[in-house]
């Protein structure tokens, strides 16, 4: 009898070690996790959804990938009789410690400052400074003022036709540049000397660092770093063949440009990353840095202001006021409390190119951020009952409009999922017709049923590596939209070190969901496994996060 009960203890740890090893978070090995994905997608059903091809899909003009203006936010909004609105860069338009323009137009607002009797007031829109671009260039937004992070972005309007009116060409001061961890800093320092962006490069080239950096398409920090970049590569002529050449050479070698600086901050938390680009302001702020080493590079962020040809004289004029409010001795001692105004002497490099240029170099960038390998995605589509009518006709219309940002050398795949998975497209190059095919499947998919979420997504998996035989040099990633908390097949604790053994990305887009919620949780933890990311989407901004998210992955 005790030898027996001796026996059924050991069969049970025996048990719960398996089980363990089977629904730990630890990853597997990447053999290991293949043969666990075969053995569990075997329990999963597959059906399989013939698409119609889309005979009507054109190429999406540009404005149909831009949401309502009003997904960026008022932050500030004027009474004034005379009101004008800023669309305002971030850093110094969101919540504290981002937050001096919204601090200083309330403080200006107060004021009730006249112009011919007529009282004058701000409105304050949250935008990123290539936002602004973007939306102006083809969305019809038309600000009274721009207030963008660096003058590089005003002359990408002037190149677009804009004709911009100067108000001041600096209203607080902030560099561009590079962190790097102390110790990695000393090493960097002792081996090449200063940091420079020519150093950088080289260091990162030969292993010694791991560099990374932000989108050039919205990110200020990216475009002077993406710029900064091509000067060192070829400083007579940054748009070279032989600059291009140069940074495919360096993206073949560099982690994929990471969608936002907190996904920065992160990577640098884990070691996956030593050396990351971020402005001098957002550095001060950010007390989990205080380990690393500052050193600005490329133009400086002085945040000039402008206004424009078709406003008023009026409020021409009320502009200047309210950069000159932004000048006074209490403004800018505000600025300083907020991380800006710090490094005054530092002289800019330039490199030396026109708004032309600097859309010419973004050009670049869109061809050789990938490193010229293939992208292999699987968007994986949520139509359980929860997204019925508007969010999937949302997400409907988001992935048809934004396709167009999607390199026609990538290969793309669609499955959609609610109690059981559905394969709406096989992996195919996506070309003309690959991309007729997509928008059909897209636009057939229907909701009803549950959420069996991690069964599409391990199906997922087995697509990209099936496709990734015959492509041998593909990039593999997942897109994962949902809206809700799984609730049918395998959870996320089972798949979670099969995923994390076959290394696989996966971005997803938790869509209408609140915060802290188990649905959100479990989409960000899910992105984490492999260092993607996790974005937060509603109704009306979801074509913006993706055109975005796009843009910088396909």
């Amino acid at each position: 009898m005790k030898s027996r009960i001796i026996c059924l203890a050991l069969a049970s740890l025996l048990l719960i070690a398996a089980s363990a090893g089977c629904n730990g978070s630890a990853d597997l090995s990447y053999d290991d996790a293949v043969k666990e994905l075969d053995a569990l997608t075997k329990r999963v059903s597959v059906n399989s959804v013939e698409a119609p091809i889309d005979i009507y899909v054109t190429e999406t003009p540009a404005s149909a990938t831009l949401a309502d203006i009003s997904t960026f936010p008022l932050v500030v909004e004027g009474r004034g009789e005379i009101n004008i609105e800023v669309a305002a860069a971030t850093e110094m338009s969101a919540a504290s410690p981002d937050d001096w323009m919204v601090l200083i137009a309330e403080r200006f607002n107060n004021q009730w400052q006249t112009i011919d009797g007529k009282t004058v007031s701000v409105s304050v829109r949250r935008m990123a400074s290539g936002e602004v671009v973007t939306y102006m260039a083809h969305g019809g937004y038309k600000p009274d003022v721009y207030a963008p992070s660096v003058n590089a972005w005003g002359d990408m309007l002037k190149a677009s036709g804009f004709n911009l009116i100067t108000v001041s060409e600096r209203i607080i001061g902030n560099t561009a540049g590079v962190l790097m961890e102390k110790g990695v800093y000393n090493d960097f320092v002792s081996k090449y000397g200063d940091v420079a962006v020519d150093k950088v490069l080289d260091a990162h080239l030969a292993g010694d660092i791991v560099f990374c950096y932000t989108n050039p398409y919205t990110s200020s920090t990216g475009l002077n770093t993406l710029t900064a970049m091509l000067h060192a590569f070829d400083p007579n002529n940054p748009l070279s063949a032989h600059a291009a050449e140069r940074l495919l050479e360096y993206q073949r070698r560099s982690p994929p440009v990471a969608y936002t600086t907190a996904v920065l901050r992160d990577q640098a938390a884990k070691g996956i990353i030593s050396a990351m680009v971020m402005e001098e302001q957002a550095y001060i702020n950010t007390p989990q840095l205080k380990d690393y080493v500052f050193t600005p590079w490329g133009m400086r962020h002085d945040h000039p202001v402008y206004t424009f040809d078709y406003v008023s004289a009026e409020k021409q004029e009320a502009a200047k006021l309210f950069a000159d409010f932004c000048l006074t001795a209490d403004s800018q001692a505000l600025a300083r409390e907020k991380g800006f105004n710090r490094n005054d002497s530092y002289v800019e490099q330039t490199p030396g190119l026109d708004g032309a240029g600097f859309i010419a170099a973004q050009d670049i960038w869109k061809l050789s951020k990938d490193g010229g390998y293939p992208v292999v995605a699987v968007f994986v589509a949520d139509i359980s009952g929860s997204m019925d009518g508007l969010p999937l006709n949302s997400l409907k219309e988001s992935l048809v409009n934004t396709a167009g940002f999607i390199g026609s050398n990538n290969y793309v795949g669609l499955i959609s999922y609610s109690s059981q998975v559905y394969l709406n497209l096989p992996v195919r190059e996506f070309n003309d017709t690959q991309r007729a095919y997509f928008s059909g499947a897209v636009k057939s998919l229907r909701a009803s049923g549950s959420t069996a979420t991690y069964d599409a997504v391990l199906v997922a998996c087995q697509m990209l590596l099936e496709a990734q035989k015959s492509i041998p040099d593909s990039k593999l990633m997942m897109f994962v939209l949902s809206d809700g908390d799984q609730n049918e097949g395998y959870n996320l604790s089972r798949v979670a070190p099969i995923i994390g053994g076959l290394r696989i990305p996966i971005y997803t887009i938790a869509y209408n969901l609140t915060d802290g919620s188990r649905g959100d949780s479990e989409l960000q933890s899910l992105s984490g496994i492999n260092e993607a990311v996790r974005l937060k989407a509603s109704s009306d901004d979801i074509i913006n996060q993706l055109r975005n998210l796009f843009n910088v992955q396909m």
